[in-house]
């Protein structure tokens, strides 16, 4: 196969060679504004290192370079008075004009007489936000190994960061932060909340197989696992930032991206002088490859996305942003019925998704500051089916129903926040108001009703099965004020937020949602840093828990109250060169009036990592927790063609149940390391290899009576939740590797790579599966009498499935840019 792949390199570079008559050359434009007030500094310089190319600002703050031979590139942008910024690996390509945006710093420390000036571009971290942040421009994203352009997997090279745990072939798209369960992260894309940001997610937890947004948009991400600026409301364990570019003011341009799971087309340019758009549309064909593979299950999606920016005025900007995504997951019987597909099969939902997330937000300057007003609308419909057979989705008997939701989230969202500066202060203030709808009609069978062979009551049916629509209003406020002091070798920052809501019994006393937070960042030297945060924060419970109606009607869980985490980080961060970064820190989170399953009595923290639902049951708000550890961090920016990034975090996760004791939570991995390296080289080659490492997942072992009681119906296994978290798989370790080769002809680049996940074929251990022994062709159940399995499975033969088998995801595609 690779010698295959190797010739079929080798003749696509003897085609672009015989199609370039001259050399081939690109451009770079973007702007330099002043981060603080956001307005255009005429005169900054923009200079691409290692060549004599450069340019300056004009009175809009634009620049533009053209004639760049095409490679990566370090851009530095520097003013008199501020520190110059340098943005890192910038690739120029003939088929793109690639934008850059700087925003730059004032820096007015003095040694002596003299003003120096120190690149701070390395550094991510904020008076607000000191420590527990990091970012990845838009080509450490696009050109992450084992990425396949998907951001939520980019971030997993974080530290901290760690993956759904037993998942099979670790292909879900969770974030565990820092042990903190799935649901408690939120997502904002150009300053507007977007609740979804994977297919196929699981409501009430955001998580799902792959991501939505395009990487063709992104300018870069930043993650903050800690130390929360006060505008944003429910984030427990982080807040994920993507800042998208503007579309091409000058001409239209595009491209067009073909892989094995997809094909994506992104176009964009000017609608006018003072308008841009970007557009795009992707669709998977992920169906027909798994029936090719003889797979049961067949997962396909569209998704589409969209930004708009129209300059009113120069201190005026009107910006709107489209996101919206399609899903349906079904089932086919397959010709191979071994017991894993089978398994497959009786133990997933149907299911069939769609949802949006629409902004318009104005921008407008003002004095020494800006302020932005920020209208949105999102909408979630979740619709999931599953059946004891589920081979066949046209004509399914629904006595033989296990599960259906049909379920709608929408919320109507308006934001404000004012931001002002005036010599070492820096202050901002807002508000958000949201008015939230919530539809569910659900029945679920949470437990069979199983009769012995002599028709004895064994255990009795338990299902849920209620309709429910509610709707109330969010509201909340925000204060945040910073200040530097020495010469800025001291920066503090202090903030405050409250929040509250019409529905939950409480709700309107905003005193009880009161969440202070407090930083500081001292400069020991230079290059090093001490840096502290100690702070609160709250989150409403899902929507799913707080419509959730018990037998008699009744909203059972309006008492829930808000759920909250105090975060206490210390860490130091060293830099002793501007394109070299350290960090070492450690972090404590403490949990509170956490939700806690009445049915099973084990905390929703450890709920979340699979398809489906979760919160849509009687709950109560008594559950605590904690998490802790320490993280170290290495990154070293694009220097003489190398770039790397390394982690490693240690860390405990444990949370209470019913039983207000503290056990292992499924997120309690212990170790995650990663490791990732990229290099360029000579005509447009490059390569990256990333190593990820995480310690055993803990897990709960099966109840073998009660599964094999309730498996005729159910199709798997039931959990002994009095061994909660009693056992652990075997530790996760996976090596990816990606190769890029690029070719550029006059207005159009071509590029191949190939991306291969798990190339050192590790196994991925991934939770036991309970099943009943079948014959030798699977067609029925072997049994210890001889006779037909029983209805209460007691004849049954228990069997454990082990479920660690290797997989190796290669990838070849192209990107057309043109």
């Amino acid at each position: 196969m690779f010698k295959h792949i190797k010739a079929g390199f080798f003749g696509l570079f003897l085609l672009g060679t015989a199609g370039m008559s001259a050399q081939n050359v690109g451009q770079l434009t973007g702007t330099v504004i002043d981060k603080a007030t956001q307005e255009p500094l005429i005169g900054a310089t923009v200079k691409l290192e290692g060549s004599e190319l450069g340019a300056s600002t004009d009175v809009d703050g634009r620049f533009r370079i053209g004639g760049i031979p095409p490679k990566s590139y370090n851009v530095t942008a520097s003013y008199l008075g501020y520190a110059p910024t340098t943005r890192y690996n910038v690739v120029i390509t003939t088929g793109n004009v690639n934008q850059l945006n700087f925003e730059l710093e004032t820096d007015n420390k003095v040694i002596g007489e003299v003003l120096i000036s120190e690149n701070k571009s390395i550094r991510v971290a904020t008076l607000e936000t000191p420590l527990s942040i990091q970012n990845l421009s838009a080509e450490e994203i696009k050109s992450n190994p084992g990425g396949n352009f998907d951001i939520s997997r980019v971030v997993q090279a974080l530290p901290g960061v760690g993956g759904t745990a037993g998942s099979v072939g670790g292909f879900r798209n969770d974030l565990i932060i820092r042990g903190g369960g799935p649901n408690e992260n939120v997502y904002y894309l150009d300053g507007v909340e977007i609740p979804v940001i994977n297919h196929f997610a699981t409501q009430g937890a955001a998580g799902g197989p792959t991501g939505i947004l395009n990487v063709s948009f992104l300018e870069d991400a930043t993650l903050a696992s800690s130390a929360f600026h006060s505008r944003y409301d429910n984030p427990l364990s982080s807040v994920l930032q993507f800042k998208q570019r503007d579309g091409n003011s000058e001409r239209f341009q595009g491209n067009f991206r073909l892989s094995g799971t997809e094909a994506a087309i992104t176009g964009e340019g000017p609608l006018g002088k003072k308008t841009t758009f970007l557009a795009s549309a992707r669709r998977s064909y992920l169906d027909f490859l798994f029936g090719v593979l003889d797979l049961p299950i067949r997962p396909n999606y569209w998704d589409f996305q969209t930004k708009i920016t129209h300059k009113i005025d120069p201190k005026t900007t009107l910006t709107f942003i489209g996101v919206g995504a399609i899903d349906e997951f079904s089932f086919v019987a397959p010709k191979d019925a071994t017991p894993e597909n089978i398994y497959v099969l009786s133990s997933n939902p149907l299911i069939n998704q769609w949802n949006y997330t629409t902004g318009v937000t104005l921008k407008r300057l003002v004095n020494n500051g800006y302020w932005n007003l920020t209208a949105s609308r999102n909408m979630f419909d979740n619709q999931l089916d599953q059946f004891a057979d589920n081979y066949d989705g046209k004509q399914m008997d629904e006595d033989k129903r296990t599960l259906g939701v049909n379920s709608q989230e929408i919320e109507n969202k308006l934001r404000f926040d004012y931001n002002r500066f005036s010599g070492d202060w820096k202050w901002s203030v807002g508000g958000m108001v949201q008015y939230v709808k919530y539809n569910n009609t659900t029945f679920n069978r949470v437990q069979p009703e199983v009769r012995d062979s002599v028709g004895n009551l064994v255990q009795p049916e338990v299902t849920l099965n209620f309709s429910t629509a509610i709707d109330f209003v969010k509201f909340g406020v925000f204060g945040q004020v910073n200040r530097t002091f020495f010469n800025e070798r001291l920066g503090v920052s202090a903030g405050v937020r409250a929040d509250g809501n019409t529905f939950t019994d409480d709700g309107l006393n905003m005193l009880q949602t009161l969440s202070p937070r407090v930083s500081a960042s001292y400069a020991l030297m230079q290059q090093l840093k001490i840096n502290a945060r100690i702070g609160r924060y709250y989150k409403l419970p899902t929507y799913t828990a707080l419509g959730f109606k018990d037998e008699n009607g009744n909203l059972a869980n309006k008492d829930l109250p808000y759920n909250y985490a105090d975060h206490y980080v210390v860490g130091l961060e060293f830099v002793p060169r501007g394109n070299l970064r350290f960090t070492l820190e450690g972090f404590y989170k403490d949990y509170g009036d956490y939700p806690v399953s009445i049915f099973n009595g084990i905390s929703l923290a450890n709920q979340g990592g699979d398809f489906g639902i979760i919160g849509n049951e009687p709950l109560v708000g008594t559950g605590r927790g904690s998490t802790y550890g320490i993280e170290l961090f290495a990154q070293q920016k694009l220097t003489k063609n190398l770039f790397f990034t390394g982690s490693y975090t240690l860390f405990w996760s444990e949370f209470s149940g019913l039983d207000d004791v503290l056990v292992p939570s499924a997120w309690d991995n212990r170790h995650l390391i990663s490791l990732l390296v990229g290099r360029k080289f000579g005509k447009n080659w490059e390569m990256g290899l990333k190593w990820r490492f995480q310690g055993g997942a803990p897990y709960t072992p099966f109840d073998i009576e009660a599964s094999k009681a309730n498996y005729v119906i159910r199709g798997e296994g039931t959990l002994d939740y009095s061994m909660l978290n009693t056992d652990r798989l075997s530790t996760f370790s996976q090596f990816d590797f990606r190769i890029d080769k690029k070719w550029n002809f006059r207005r159009t680049t071509l590029d191949i790579f190939l991306d291969v996940q798990n190339a050192f074929v590790q196994s991925n251990p991934a939770y036991p599966q309970f099943t009943l022994k079948r014959n030798d062709t699977n067609t029925d159940f072997v049994t210890t009498d001889g006779q037909p399995l029983r209805s209460d499975g007691a004849n049954g033969i228990p069997v454990i499935l082990v479920n660690d088998d290797p997989s190796v995801v290669p990838t070849i595609g192209f990107i057309v840019e043109f």
